[in-house]
């Protein structure tokens, strides 16, 4: 069975920062959310029916997938983040 990109990375020993993690997480699920929206803009073509309650919704939607990933490290940018600044934040 293939593992979670989250699952291959070992624990650190070292201990873990709070504010450096819930930073580093931040900081991905904003590169996620760009990420994700400039796919979605590649994507679909301008709404039918020229409502904006369709974008809004995808925008929240996007924000809510983006923060999720990011909380369970799915594509690693905090993780890598904390193990380049664990020494920097001592």
């Amino acid at each position: 069975m293939i593992q979670p990109v989250s699952s291959s990375h070992p624990p650190s020993a070292a201990p873990v920062n709070p504010e450096l993690r819930k930073a580093a997480i931040a900081f991905e699920a904003v590169m996620l959310r760009q990420l994700i929206g400039e796919m979605r803009k590649g994507a679909l073509a301008d709404d039918i029916y020229g409502s904006s309650a369709n974008s809004t919704y995808r925008e929240l939607a996007d924000a809510r997938t983006a923060d999720a990933l990011a909380q369970r490290g799915a594509i690693g940018i905090a993780a890598m983040i904390e193990r380049q600044l664990q020494g920097e934040a001592k």
